[in-house]
């Protein structure tokens, strides 16, 4: 029975072994090779079953073109978005993604990041949840590490994220504009550098104009943000005219508790979020929210990555730390 390989596939479709080299191991795009190219090798090497011999090619060329990828919670759909931008651009690159999720729990995350040594990766992209950066820098001297949504204030790591305090400070002057006085925050989980800075943006936002303002909560979570409305407006007299969610997670919870208490968002209270998803088009109002960069924030964060990577694999000096903070923009719509 003829074993299948490269030179094989050379022969049957008329292409050199170098060019279905590049298309087997991803790299087609990077040498501009054809779409009817990549078309007509991608079908014979599946018509004839073939896969290139990954573990031989990570010992011949030390790499093994795998990204590890680090969550906080793969269930939230704001992570679940980020996480898919990224393994689609690793893709385009010719990369694998080893996918692995914290649960927020700094012991999980310290596995993981060690599970990743392990697996002698490439290159890791973590949405921290330790206090400290200081595994993070240690794992990060021997493998390529760039931090993504989540950073920590005193680092030399490379991080990309979105700028969370103007975020939140735009969505809080946006209720104060519309005349809200009385403002609710339901923020996620405290330590985490985006809360902190979404909660620090809301408070000057609401000093500066003169307002009264609270932060309750403690989970970027659906029951959060249910609890801890009712918790606020279950009174005949609540003290608050309007929610700021910091999640589109908490969101949801904040608006189950408006139904059972037969409020309705604009109507009897002002209603915004932090972090866009479709579906808040569909609720009744739609919802205004602030939208994190998700895209640009996925690509710079692979491109720091690979720039730290490709130094490190011709041994030349590495770039500067790059710690970049994405604006985000203000999507209006109509329940405040």
């Amino acid at each position: 029975m003829e074993k299948n390989n490269i030179f094989t596939i050379s022969e049957k479709t008329g292409y050199s072994a170098t060019t279905v080299s590049r298309v087997l191991s991803g790299k087609a795009h990077k040498y501009r090779i054809s779409q009817a190219a990549i078309d007509r090798i991608t079908q014979e090497a599946d018509r004839c079953n073939y896969r290139p011999n990954l573990v031989a090619q990570s010992l011949r060329t030390q790499k093994s073109q795998t990204i590890g990828l680090l969550v906080p919670g793969i269930e939230n759909p704001f992570f679940a978005t980020l996480s898919a931008i990224v393994i689609e651009v690793l893709g385009a690159r010719g990369y694998h993604t080893l996918l692995a999720d914290s649960g927020e729990s700094e012991q999980e995350e310290r596995e993981a990041l060690r599970m990743f040594q392990s697996r002698s990766v490439d290159g890791i992209i973590c949405i921290p949840v330790s206090s400290s950066p200081a595994l993070h820098e240690e794992i990060g001297r021997k493998i390529p590490l760039v931090l993504l949504d989540r950073y920590f204030r005193e680092t030399k790591l490379s991080y990309v994220c979105t700028d969370n305090y103007a975020g939140a400070y735009m969505a809080t002057e946006y209720l104060l504009q519309k005349g809200y006085r009385r403002i609710l925050a339901i923020q996620g989980v405290p330590a985490s550098m985006p809360n902190q800075e979404r909660a620090r943006g809301f408070l000057s936002a609401v000093e500066k104009a003169g307002a009264s303002g609270s932060v309750v909560g403690d989970a970027f979570s659906v029951d959060n943000g249910f609890r801890e409305t009712q918790k606020a407006f279950s009174a005949s007299q609540p003290p608050y005219d309007a929610i700021f969610a910091f999640s589109s997670t908490i969101l949801l919870g904040t608006i189950q508790a408006l139904r059972q208490l037969q409020l309705r968002p604009l109507r009897d209270v002002g209603v915004i979020s932090f972090d866009n998803n479709g579906f808040l088009d569909f609720l009744d109002p739609a919802v205004t929210r602030v939208e994190q960069p998700l895209r640009e924030a996925g690509s710079q964060a692979v491109e720091t990555l690979f720039a730290i990577m490709d130094a490190r694999r011709r041994s030349l000096p590495e770039p500067a730390p790059r710690q970049l903070l994405i604006p985000p923009t203000l999507v209006v719509r109509d329940s405040c």
